[in-house]
């Protein structure tokens, strides 16, 4: 069940003199049964080692330098030197996101990862499983647990809040008392955290596939309320015409969750970051505005269309570092919807209107919103526009850098060749 570029990196770091372990996820999944998305490895190498042992590799990373290497079909392995313990020192400086570029031992690093069940190391020569914090026992017993003192890890990096959410939410782990007593009382520490993080890690949520269990969890911890501070005060009301909004929030996700792991095609299909968007401001957007319960034309619609892209810049916009383009498309969206919903008649649309440009996506939001309110399934004809990928779109923020910087060229027929050419 290890991909074989896993393999080969492990078995080259190995013969070469150095240790290199599968660590992470990937020994976390293959102990559940699962099948690994990544394959991370660390290694006693440095960056640089790893570097020259690798040429089709490069050196990322600002916190903490690790490297990728890259393989002819698009697949990527990062490699990252054991860190030491100075990040987790608990008489250490308490300051969030602390620089850390040190590098240690392998129970060091066990040490310093954010869950107890992400801090198994595998070594493929003697096919062992090296565990210093009970991960596999927390594993056994189906326990979400931080390692180390959960406070004082929050405190280092409020994003392990998230991790812990989405680890308990796609296994259906419990979270152990004390991990969860931290999570609620630190939640809004995530607002010290870089907008473009939060934002690409909700995101990863939202394609999950759990993205239902997840929302609870998120709304029960008030890590909801930080991250999307629009929501703050609409969970007091219910709406007049639909269902309360936590209610139609959970059938929402829902749905997004039965897209996603579509039992028909085993693949998730791919909507866009706006189409996610638009789809979670549903309720927030019939609370505020009544945008969906009552007729609303003409300037009176404009108006609306004005006070919510104001306050979906204002209050979210600078939350998350949404880009212009995706407040734009968000707001278009959620318009439009009010119109399908408007001018819907005998079960169809006037003519005019299925003409706009704007009729396909909407019509699938409308189908979202229909699927949550009356369990009417979506049209598998409007599923079937939709491009199929086998992994969530989104990109982590390596490997956008990485893209920036551009990949490294490399001979693989050649001794010595470089840039595509071979050496004479």
């Amino acid at each position: 069940m290890i991909e074989t570029d896993a393999l080969h990196v492990l078995r080259k770091l190995n013969n070469s003199g150095f240790s290199g372990y599968l660590v992470g996820g990937g020994v976390r999944d293959l102990y559940l049964g699962k099948t690994p998305k990544d394959f991370d490895i660390s290694t006693d190498a440095r960056p640089g080692q790893i570097r020259k042992l690798f040429p089709n590799s490069t050196i990322i990373g600002k916190r903490f330098r690790l490297v990728q290497v890259f393989f002819h079909h698009g697949k990527v392995i990062e490699v990252s030197t054991l860190r030491s313990l100075s990040e987790h020192d608990l008489d250490g400086p308490e300051t969030v996101l602390a620089p850390n570029n040190t590098f240690g031992s392998l129970d060091q690093d066990a040490q310093r990862r954010d869950l107890t069940i992400n801090s198994l190391f595998f070594d493929i020569r003697n096919r062992t499983i090296i565990d210093y914090v009970n991960g596999v026992g927390d594993l056994d017993n189906s326990i979400i647990r931080m390692v180390g003192e959960p406070n004082k890890r929050i405190n280092r990096d409020p994003v392990r809040m998230m991790r812990a959410i989405r680890h308990s939410a796609r296994n259906n782990f419990a979270i152990e008392k004390e991990t969860w007593k931290a999570i609620c009382a630190n939640h809004q520490k995530l607002a010290l955290c870089p907008s473009s993080r939060l934002r690409d890690e909700l995101f990863k949520d939202l394609y999950s596939g759990s993205a239902a269990a997840w929302f609870e969890l998120a709304v029960d911890s008030e890590i909801f309320f930080t991250l999307l501070p629009l929501y703050r005060k609409v969970f007091d009301f219910g709406m007049a015409d639909t269902m309360h909004p936590r209610l139609m929030l959970a059938k929402l996700t829902a749905v997004l969750d039965k897209l996603n792991t579509n039992s028909a095609s085993k693949k998730s299909v791919y909507l866009p970051d706006f189409f996610i968007l638009a789809m979670l401001l549903i309720p927030w957007a019939e609370t505020n505005y009544h945008l969906f319960s009552q007729q609303q034309k003409g300037s009176a619609l404009f108006q609306i269309a004005k006070k919510l892209k104001a306050e979906l810049d204002q209050d979210l916009g600078i939350q998350l570092n949404l880009s212009r383009s995706l407040r734009q498309e968000t707001t278009a969206l959620l318009i439009n919807l009010a119109v399908l919903l408007q001018n819907r008649q005998n079960d169809s649309w006037p003519k005019w209107l299925r003409n706009k440009s704007y009729f396909a996506k909407t019509s699938l939001l409308y189908s979202f919103y229909m699927e949550a309110i009356s369990g009417n399934p979506i049209p598998e004809q409007q599923l079937s526009c939709l491009p199929q990928v086998s992994e969530k779109p989104q990109q982590s923020a390596y490997k956008k850098e990485a893209q920036q910087r551009g990949k490294p060229a490399f001979s693989p027929y050649s001794n010595g060749g470089v840039f595509g050419f071979k050496k004479k």
